[in-house]
């Protein structure tokens, strides 16, 4: 919970994103929240089987030792994979370059 306290926010169309270099670890790692605001149980799951897919295709746009957690949007339930992918290339395109 310290990466949503203490990370930077950033936003994307169907996702919230918190940033949180850490001080130790050389790995990226991922955190999913999605809210019953979104849908049942099967939207939510959905939502987090896309958003770990993407990441673990193009983990190496990240950069190592970060903390990501993905907090979705209202509008994620519809979202496709292929505009999960865009959105992760283009944030990390944004604010990760390398």
């Amino acid at each position: 919970m310290a990466v949503q306290g203490k990370g930077r926010k950033l936003h994307t169309d169907h996702f919230l994103v918190f940033a949180l270099p850490q001080k130790t670890a050389s790995v990226t790692r991922l955190g999913i929240t999605v809210s019953k605001k979104i849908g049942g149980a099967v939207q939510r799951n959905r939502v987090k089987r896309l958003v770990r897919e993407a990441f673990r295709r193009h983990k190496l746009l990240f950069p190592p030792g970060i903390d990501l957690v993905f907090v979705a949007k209202r509008g994620a339930v519809e979202a496709h994979y292929d505009q999960v992918v865009r959105e992760i290339e283009k944030l990390c395109s944004r604010h990760f370059a390398r």
